[in-house]
């Protein structure tokens, strides 16, 4: 169901909304509602693979192993015909990333397992099976239609002599690899016993998830990626030509004579490419210079056998998801043109280097893609909160054809040689994913696997209303509402605003346990793509560029204001929470408003001055605040909520990561004592051994913890009126 609000909003308005509640008012009483440690039992599928004949699909599942505090996950394989899923790996180890060889002999996956060198295994799929093997000879990479050989990129071996004879003569060898004096310092330890603290010269120290960052112990050196090609007969793999560029995404033709690959778009050596880059990062932000449309790379296309390469054409942009047709005559890429516009599917002719925009104006971006049979281009894309899967004439003219859609999300789609079907994990708001097959026309869709119905039957997952509003400018925004667990008509229940983080990402018509555990406490849920968020274009993807807080805080409220009217919509107990540039605009929100009565940061953003000194990703406000700090003070100040903190009065509960180098701990403890200091009830919870992804992919214990700390906050300031504030 589809309401647009195109005016002020009135109760009548509201009616669908509130009547579709209605409609789906008490759950199933055997069902209950969603508890965190709920959370512990549910599968999750990812990385599905389907064989060259179509005939299998194998993909990941991962579960959680509560009492170990760990995921857990194996290769499954189910008939693309239907019947039961296998386990193909071992439990006792883990195993992931399935991908099947050509010929669909071998089926591959990534393993840390011991025994063994390196992460690739293999297990031989056209018998009766056995243990799973390393196979070092054998290719990977893209292959003709003959499968006789693959073509890859990969940098050339290093000389491991004169590797393990530099390494020999380092004094400071048996240090850590963050003590070590860095290349070209002028301090060292005076005895490296003695010292074991960080040492840095680098700007890119550091990064979420991976830490801080070994420093270099020589000049700075670059090994360009080359061309590799190796037939499947056991010979040994050659190299196709050498420079001093990398190649990127190679691409063999149908007919195994051309290579197509990215390359720099003058074949610039990677250090000449690095040095710019380098330069251009010191430059005070100059709009004319810094907002042009650029051509960094560009296709081009050289022999099997090497030889010069030829640029096919020019396109602006950065190309990538390289395809040929089928014909060989021509190559897809998809590319936008500037930073800012969309991606658009390009198709060009190999020969006369004509270049055909085939989706044209079409509003949506595409994800990935491949061609058809007969000449048209598949691919999916993300529709607002929704997924869908389409066909498009690669001649162009003619707009989409969605194959497979719905409100839901779909993800990683992978089809068989013939493309007569394809595979991918589905999941909708109410409904945890499951692996899903169809023909390639999306038709006769049926269900592969049913790893959570033993969960959804035990669990009353909440759905959510969709509907659409006009916001400042006339601009149309997408939202949801979940209705709490045990809903009923003519009752009032709390609200909580949840906002996304990015600001280029988006919510959507996917299950979601941090939604389902507020709404399993009997709360609705209100989530919105504002603009900023993607899924809806470049333009408006990046309409908030200078502005965050601004437009997009107008666009939630407008959101709220429309289900605070609702007669079952208690206004005076609702709560805001995000993360990110969420956290980051929850703290806006408490700055510009007082009528919510409790708030939820997380991974939050205080002061834009002191996160872009310690963030690892100082580029996202160095476009989108038009330059650095001391290029534009006046706005870094004025988009930071520390500067408003003296309005806040909602009792705020924090919760940050240790290792966190993203959105790192000194904007949060800025903000807890300020509300500390001025009387605002406050709780500030800080994990350890978690960065940016506790909430995605934390250790399961403290994940949980924290959706356990989310309900108990909002369930003590919204449900239980507390007399008095704790502090």
């Amino acid at each position: 169901m589809r309401i647009r609000h195109l005016v002020a909003v009135s109760a009548a308005a509201l009616v669908p909304l509130a009547s579709l509640a209605a409609q789906q008012a008490q759950p199933a009483a055997s069902k209950r509602a969603f508890t965190p440690a709920d959370w512990y039992r549910l599968t999750t599928l990812s990385s599905p693979a389907m064989s060259p004949d179509g005939r299998r699909i194998a993909f990941t599942v991962t579960t959680v192993r509560e009492t170990e505090n760990k995921r857990h996950s194996e290769i499954w394989v189910v008939p693309a015909a239907g019947g039961e899923p296998v386990r193909f790996t071992s439990p006792g180890t883990e195993s992931s990333n399935p991908r099947w060889s050509p010929d669909g002999k071998y089926l591959f996956f990534t393993s840390q397992r011991p025994g063994g060198k390196g992460s690739t295994w293999a297990l031989r799929m056209d018998g009766e099976g056995g243990e799973a093997t390393q196979l070092e000879q054998y290719p990977s990479g893209s292959v003709p239609r003959d499968r006789s050989f693959a073509i890859w990129a990969d940098t050339t071996a290093a000389d491991s002599a004169a590797a393990d004879s530099t390494k020999s003569k380092d004094p400071f060898e048996a240090m850590g690899a963050t003590a070590r004096p860095p290349y070209g310092a002028v301090t060292k330890p005076l005895d490296p016993k003695r010292f074991d603290g960080r040492h840095i010269v680098d700007m890119s120290y550091k990064f979420n998830g991976a830490g801080f960052l070994p420093n270099r112990r020589a000049a700075r050196s670059w090994k360009a990626s080359q061309l590799w090609m190796q037939r499947f007969d056991g010979s040994p793999k050659k190299q196709i030509g050498s420079t001093t560029y990398s190649h990127r995404e190679p691409v063999v033709s149908p007919d195994g004579r051309w290579i197509a690959f990215v390359a720099d778009a003058k074949l610039r050596a990677d250090s000449v490419v690095q040095a710019e880059r380098d330069s251009l990062a010191l430059l005070p932000y100059d709009s004319a210079r810094d907002e042009r449309e650029r051509n960094d790379v560009d296709v081009y296309v050289v022999p099997v056998a090497g030889g010069t390469p030829r640029k096919v054409a020019e396109l602006m942009g950065s190309e990538s998801d390289l395809a040929w047709s089928p014909d060989g005559n021509r190559i897809a890429v998809t590319a936008a043109p500037g930073r800012m516009k969309s991606a658009r599917i390009w198709a060009i002719d190999v020969r006369s280097g004509a270049v055909t925009n085939v989706l044209g104006d079409w509003k949506y971006e595409p994800n990935g893609l491949f061609w058809l049979p007969n000449g048209d281009i598949a691919f999916d894309a993300d529709v607002g909160g929704r997924v869908g899967f389409f066909r498009v004439a690669s001649r162009g003219g003619a707009a989409p054809v969605e194959l497979l859609g719905g409100r839901r999300r779909m993800s990683g789609f992978t089809t068989d040689d013939a493309r007569t079907k394809v595979a991918y994990v589905s999941t909708k708001i109410d409904t945890p994913m499951e692996l899903y097959v169809a023909g390639i026309d999306g038709k006769n869709e049926r269900k592969l696997t049913s790893f959570n119905d033993k969960v959804n039957a035990q669990i009353a997952w909440s759905d959510a209303e969709r509907f659409t509003y006009k916001s400042v400018g006339g601009l149309e925004i997408e939202g949801w509402l979940m209705k709490p667990y045990g809903y009923q008509p003519g009752r009032k229940y709390p609200l909580v605003l949840y906002i996304h983080g990015g600001p280029h990402s988006s919510y959507g018509e996917g299950w979601f346990d941090e939604f389902q555990n507020l709404a399993g406490a009997g709360m609705f849920v209100l989530f919105t793509n504002p603009r900023g968020s993607s899924g809806y274009g470049g333009d408006f993807t990046y309409s908030t560029r200078g502005r965050w807080g601004m437009e997009d805080y107008q666009d939630l409220m407008k959101a709220v204001d429309i289900a605070a009217a609702r007669p079952d919509v208690d206004s005076t107990r609702m709560g805001v929470t995000g993360g990110s540039y969420g956290g980051f605009m929850t703290a806006w929100v408490e700055a510009h408003t007082d009528r919510f009565k409790a708030a939820q940061t997380d991974r939050m953003i205080s002061n834009w001055r002191s996160w872009y000194g310690s963030t690892d990703v100082q580029g996202l406000t160095e476009f989108e605040f038009y330059g650095k700090p001391w290029d534009n003070p006046a706005l870094y100040d004025t988009l930071s909520p520390i500067h408003y903190v003296n309005r806040v009065k909602t009792p705020t509960l924090m919760v940050q990561s240790e290792e966190d180098y993203r959105t790192p701990m000194g904007d949060a403890e800025q903000w807890f004592m300020a509300l500390r200091k001025r009387g605002v009830p406050v709780e500030f919870v800080r994990y350890p051994r978690s960065t940016h992804e506790l909430s995605r992919s934390g250790e399961p214990w403290l994940l949980v913890d924290r959706l356990g700390r989310l309900r108990q906050w909002f369930t003590y300031w919204l449900a239980e009126h507390p007399a008095t504030a704790t502090r």
